[in-house]
């Protein structure tokens, strides 16, 4: 039981940002006016539904729950981050700067996981996604600095 604690453990972190991700290009899209930023932001927007959706359907097999959400306080602190760092600049730059530090931070925590947290192949593949997928993102959204 000890290990599917920990199985459970690891796509909860990994569900919690996904749903980050998601909260973020919601946020934020609203404010983009670069039609290239705002393809981008669709396309990661789906990745991480996606993933979200992977951990859904893999969940059961570790727990009779349901994958940890953000919770309403991290998003408000999320949109309230948003707001505040683009009340001045609100340019495409700071935009993808923005989007680029809160990826940055998922795929420390996604390496984090895949380092220290010695899960099955099923959520280690689900992790190594993850991370490549916000690796991903970061080259991509390089280009609107």
């Amino acid at each position: 039981m000890e290990e599917q604690e920990k199985e459970v453990n690891v796509l909860d972190e990994l569900h919690k940002g996904a749903c980050m991700g998601q909260d973020a290009i919601h946020f934020i899209l609203d404010k983009v006016t670069e039609d290239g930023l705002k393809k981008e932001l669709d396309i990661q927007y789906n990745k991480y539904k996606k993933i979200a959706d992977e951990i859904k359907e893999l969940y059961p097999e570790y727990s009779d729950r349901k994958p940890h959400e953000t919770s309403t306080m991290n998003k408000v602190m999320t949109w309230y981050g948003i707001e505040m760092r683009t009340m001045t600049d609100d340019s495409t730059s700071k935009l993808a700067e923005l989007l680029m530090q809160g990826t940055n931070m998922g795929i420390i925590e996604g390496r984090r996981l895949l380092n220290h947290k010695h899960t099955d192949e099923n959520v280690n593949r689900l992790v190594a996604e993850y991370v490549e997928m916000q690796e991903a993102a970061v080259e991509n959204l390089k280009k609107f600095l």
